[in-house]
């Protein structure tokens, strides 16, 4: 099928991998276009049932509980994008010479000739808030735009409805990036690249080139962290366009092709005229929401994709100000006795929990959870110094315990020995009983919450719900 534009599905037998959010549209999509879809799927609950039966009523063969054989005639799979690599039916389609592609490979090739462009971020964490952040300066500089991809909005949705748009700001995991061989962006980003997902990508090696896919083919601009070697190494091995610049964010005073951040103010040193000698105010950081360290650096690398895409300097102050994050990243809850409580249930992994810990002096820490293969001595290590005392909760606590003992023997740590839900009361009434004035309150698990909750939207609200209990 090569990397041209599939103009022809009429009568083209096409296996779609997975049901779900991307399944179920990739299916719908194939099916209007005359193609002829079979869906595998490896469940067959309930819900499974349901999408099953929508698609068979339009005419759609589903197989249920049976994900690992190739059905006969198959020209083309579409997966779904959190299926793995190395599963029989990827196997036995390889074997046959059949491409295999994921629903942002095939959101790219069914864009129209005139199709809105792409401006692409990845990274381990910050991407749904610097592809908002991003969004939100398009929008203040009058551009038609949406944040899609892997935060909730379908790209095939984006790129098949009736919205017309100028650009778009996509988030990609590596999961997308690895199904996605013919995507390219104008600009990309990596923001940052810390271990994660290695049991499906099967080595960081795979995780981090399965990233760097993002910069392959960009036109005009590859963003990388100039604090994160890694990122930069990814722009060095990238295929991209004549003329593309690498273009680094940093906290510090930037370089010449930087953005960073001299006394107080974000400033570009990358797009602006003679920029060997000139450099060009963009915003304070009084204007990022939160100010937190890691957060300014998501503000950067927006900032650098929308001043690619020649959004003036204005739009970029305008918009970091109009921006509002996500519930449960670095979210201030309340203060108590002086003390401040502060959310952060999305930093599942130590990375996410090590930028939020940088961004406190004084720490009470209530941590703990599902680690997934996580070790914890590096982040304990780093963060020694700023904890007040620490509260442990959930199934791999221990894990954390033991680094602490390790790297952080003086700081007394509270032992919760229960997952249920409830625990999170009580490691917040621990908490408080640590803290003094001017101390923070920190939710910053560093784990998964799957032991204890639903999800870290649910883990973050008992947090909350906790507090509000001790400030009544």
């Amino acid at each position: 099928m090569g990397s041209g534009q599939v103009t022809d599905w009429q009568g083209k037998h096409v296996t779609v991998a997975g049901l779900g959010v991307s399944g179920v549209p990739a299916a719908k999509v194939l099916h209007a276009r005359g193609a002829i879809v079979t869906v595998v799927n490896d469940g067959d609950d309930a819900g499974a049932r349901e999408q099953a039966a929508g698609l068979e009523a339009l005419g759609v063969t589903v197989r249920l509980g049976d994900g690992a054989t190739l059905p006969e005639g198959t020209e083309l799979i579409v997966t779904a994008p959190g299926w793995k690599p190395d599963k029989p039916l990827f196997q036995a389609a390889r074997a046959a010479g059949i491409e295999i592609w994921g629903d942002v490979e095939l959101a790219w090739r069914l864009r129209g000739p005139d199709a809105a462009p792409w401006l692409a971020v990845t990274g381990t964490n910050g991407k749904t808030t610097t592809v908002q952040m991003l969004a939100s300066i398009l929008k203040a500089a009058g551009l038609r735009t949406a944040a899609v991809g892997n935060i909730g909005v379908s790209l095939l949705d984006a790129v098949l409805g009736d919205e017309e748009y100028d650009v778009l700001a996509v988030e990609l995991s590596s999961y997308q990036l690895h199904w996605a061989p013919s995507l390219r962006a104008h600009s990309a980003a990596v923001l940052n690249l810390a271990p994660d997902h290695l049991d499906w990508h099967g080595s960081m090696e795979a995780y981090a080139k399965d990233k760097g896919r993002i910069y392959e083919g960009n036109r005009v601009a590859c963003v990388y962290n100039v604090a994160d070697k890694l990122t930069e190494g990814l722009v060095r091995e990238a295929d991209v366009e004549e003329g593309c610049r690498a273009i680094g964010f940093t906290l510090g005073a930037p370089g010449p092709s930087q953005l960073g951040v001299v006394d107080g103010i974000l400033v570009d040193r990358a797009f602006v005229e003679n920029r060997h000698k000139n450099a060009q105010e963009l915003a304070e950081v009084s204007d990022v929401n939160p100010p937190a360290p890691h957060n300014i650096a998501n503000a950067l690398a927006a900032a650098a994709l929308a001043r690619a895409f020649g959004v003036p300097p204005a739009a970029v102050r305008d918009g970091l100000r109009n921006f509002t994050p996500d519930a449960h990243r670095i979210a201030h809850v309340a203060d108590v006795d002086g003390v401040a409580y502060v959310d952060d249930s999305k930093a599942t992994n130590t990375h996410a929990a090590e930028a939020s810990l940088a961004s406190y002096e004084s720490i009470v820490w209530i941590a703990g959870g599902l680690a997934k293969g996580a070790t914890f001595d590096e982040l304990v290590a780093k963060s020694a110094k700023r904890l007040r005392g620490v509260v442990l909760i959930g199934a791999d606590r221990a894990l954390i315990r033991d680094a602490l003992a390790r790297h952080a023997p003086e700081v007394p740590v509270v032992d919760l020995d229960r997952t249920d839900t409830g625990a999170m009361l009580a490691a917040v009434q621990e908490a408080r009983r640590l803290a003094v004035a001017g101390d923070t309150v920190l939710l910053a698990p560093a784990c998964a919450s799957m032991d204890m909750f639903a999800n870290y939207n649910k883990r973050g609200d008992a947090f909350a719900q906790a507090v509000r209990e001790l400030g009544a």
